[in-house]
C-alpha cells in the first residue's frame, strides 16, 4: 500500500502546575511552533492543531499557523477541527486564504460542528445565535461551511460600490488561493455524516471517537465509516481522489521517560471505551502504548488505520518539545513497518 501520512494532532493545553513544560498561553504557542518545525526535521508529514474555545487550550489557528508556514518548508499545516458554529465564515476565508498562501498551499483545514466544550453554547457569546429547531447549532454549522467554502472558492459576497469602483456588480472576499478548496475536511462523528461529507465534497477527518455504537469494536465501526464515505464519494461522480484521516493515540516505549509517564497506562487503556456524548451512546478508539515491535503489529491489525491515507497523532503537549520530536520519530519509524505489513482481510 501507499505509505501513511503521518501527522500529529496538538489539543495545545497550557497549565501552571508541578509537572507540565507549557505553562502559559505564550509557551502553548511558541512551542508549538518548534514542535512542527522539529516534526518536519524528523520526516512527519502534518502539523494539525484542535480548536477548543472558553479554555486554556488553542483557539485562534491562523495566527498560528501562518507562523508555522513562515517557519517551515514541505509539512501540512491544518486543524482538526475548527468548530464552525463560532466562526464568522467571511473573515474566516480571508484568513484561511492568507494562511495558505504563506504556506505555498499546504493547508489542511479540518471543521465541523465540534464537539461539547466548557461553555454552555459558547457560540452565542461569539454572536451566532442558531434557530430554535437548531438545538446543537448543527444546521448552523453547515450553513456557516457552505459559505466559507463558496467565499473560498471566489463566489461573489457583496456588492459594490460604484461611488468606489466605477461600476456595478459584486465582489469576493480577497485574497484567493487556488486549491484550498480540496483541502477542506468535515470531522464527521458517525456513518451517516461521513456520507454527507462524500456528497459535499469534502475529504474526511475521522477522530479517536464516534458519536454512535453498534456493538462491534472501534476499528471495524470506523472502518465501515470510511467505506460508506468512498462509496458514496464514488457516487457523486467527483473528479478527484479524496482523502481519509484517522486519529490515534500513540505512544511507543522507547526510553525511561516514555516508559515512567506512559507504562501504567499502557496496562489499563488497552481497549475500546462506550460512553455517553450529546446524549446518546458513543464508542472511544483504544490507545496503542507499547514497544514498538508490539505496536507494529496491533496498528498492522487496525482495520481504520489501514483504510485510511492519513494518521493524526494525538501527543501530549505538556511534556515538552523534545519529548514529542522523539515520540512522533518514533511514530513513523513504526508506520513504515505497519504500510509493509498485509492489510486485513
Amino acid at each position: 500500500m501507499d505509505m501513511t501520512k503521518i501527522g500529529f494532532l496538538s489539543f495545545g493545553h497550557w497549565r501552571d502546575v508541578p509537572g507540565s513544560k507549557v505553562r502559559s498561553g505564550r509557551e502553548a504557542l511558541v512551542q508549538a511552533i518548534d514542535l512542527a518545525v522539529g516534526a518536519e526535521e524528523a520526516g512527519v508529514d502534518g502539523a494539525y492543531f484542535r480548536v477548543h474555545h472558553f479554555a486554556p487550550q488553542q483557539a485562534a489557528p491562523f495566527p498560528l499557523l501562518s507562523a508555522i508556514a513562515a517557519r517551515t518548508s514541505r509539512i501540512e499545516i491544518g486543524t482538526g477541527v475548527i468548530d464552525m458554529r463560532y466562526e464568522n465564515p467571511l473573515y474566516m476565508a480571508e484568513e484561511a486564504a492568507a494562511a495558505d498562501l504563506i504556506s505555498g498551499g499546504r493547508l489542511q483545514l479540518g471543521v465541523s460542528r465540534g464537539s461539547p466544550e466548557t461553555a454552555l453554547a459558547g457560540y452565542q457569546q461569539f454572536g451566532y445565535v442558531p434557530d430554535a429547531s437548531d438545538e446543537n447549532g448543527g444546521d448552523m454549522a453547515r450553513a456557516h461551511t457552505d459559505v466559507f467554502r463558496r467565499a473560498i472558492a471566489g463566489e461573489p459576497m457583496a456588492n459594490a460600490n460604484p461611488q468606489m469602483t466605477g461600476a456595478v456588480g459584486s465582489l469576493p472576499v480577497f485574497p484567493r488561493s487556488d486549491g484550498l478548496g480540496d483541502r477542506i475536511w468535515w470531522g464527521a462523528g458517525t456513518r451517516a455524516t461521513a456520507e454527507w461529507t462524500a456528497e459535499q465534497g469534502m475529504n474526511l477527518m475521522s477522530s479517536t471517537l464516534l458519536t454512535e455504537d453498534i456493538g462491534v469494536p472501534f476499528d471495524e465501526l470506523q472502518a465501515e465509516q470510511i467505506a460508506r464515505f468512498r462509496t458514496a464519494w464514488d457516487d457523486m461522480g467527483w473528479e478527484r481522489t479524496p482523502r481519509v484521516s484517522v486519529s490515534r493515540s500513540i505512544i511507543p516505549i522507547i526510553d525511561d521517560e516514555s516508559r515512567h509517564y506512559f507504562g501504567v497506562r499502557a496496562q489499563v487503556e488497552g481497549q475500546d471505551q462506550v460512553g455517553h456524548l450529546d446524549g446518546g451512546l458513543a464508542r472511544f478508539g483504544r490507545s496503542y502504548i507499547g514497544s514498538p515491535e508490539d505496536l507494529v503489529a496491533e496498528l498492522a491489525a487496525d482495520r481504520a488505520v489501514r483504510a485510511a491515507d492519513t494518521v493524526l497523532v494525538t501527543v501530549p503537549n505538556q511534556l515538552g518539545v523534545e519529548f514529542n520530536v522523539r515520540l512522533l520519530a518514533a511514530v513513523k519509524d513504526v508506520f513504515a513497518e505497519v504500510d509493509a505489513a498485509p492489510v486485513p482481510a
